[in-house]
Order: C-alpha cells, then sequence, then structure tokens
C-alpha cells in the first residue's frame, strides 16, 4: 500500500502538527479530515521510493531474458541482433499501425 501525506487546510494543529502521513489501499478515497483533530485535510505530493538500477543494459541479458533483440537496417527493415544458425538473415518487418 502507499503512503500518501495530508495537511490541514488552515494551519497546525497539537494533536497531528498540521502534517501527517497515511499508508492507505490504492482504491481509498483520499481523506477529507485530520483522524485526529477533524480538521479539513488536502492530500500533498510526497516522496517516494526509486530504486536506483546501476546495471546496464545489454543485448545479452535481454536474450538470456527471453526477448528478441532488434537492429534497425533501413526504413521500415530490421533484423534480429543474434540471429540463430537454423535462421539465415532473420529479418523482421514490423507490422503498420
Amino acid at each position: 500500500m502507499p503512503l500518501y501525506e495530508y495537511e490541514l487546510c488552515d494551519g497546525g494543529c497539537v494533536v497531528c502538527g498540521g502534517k501527517f502521513t497515511l499508508r492507505r489501499p490504492l482504491a481509498a478515497k483520499p481523506l477529507t479530515e485530520c483522524p485526529a483533530c477533524r480538521k479539513p485535510v488536502r492530500k500533498v505530493f510526497g516522496t517516494f521510493y526509486s530504486p536506483k538500477i546501476f546495471k546496464k543494459f545489454n543485448v545479452k541479458d535481454a536474450t538470456n531474458a527471453g526477448f528478441t533483440v532488434l537492429k534497425k537496417l533501413g526504413k521500415g527493415e530490421y533484423e534480429t541482433h543474434r540471429p540463430k544458425k537454423n535462421d539465415p538473415g532473420a529479418k523482421v518487418k514490423p507490422p503498420k499501425d
């Protein structure tokens, strides 16, 4: 469940300090009042955790994961980056939208 930050619309409070964070389900509607002091609140944008990926993308990892890596040859023509021995050329033309 994500964390949501709220702040009072009209200043601070001794009970909640004017700002608080709650963990709530995604489907839950935003709060309209503070659960501690019952004053009106508004949802504010807060910080979130986004892990950094230090490993760079490479073709070997993509193919090991089952993805097909394509190399652009020209206008609308691609070939697999590492064609299999039994598949000469392995040219692929993407479908038109």
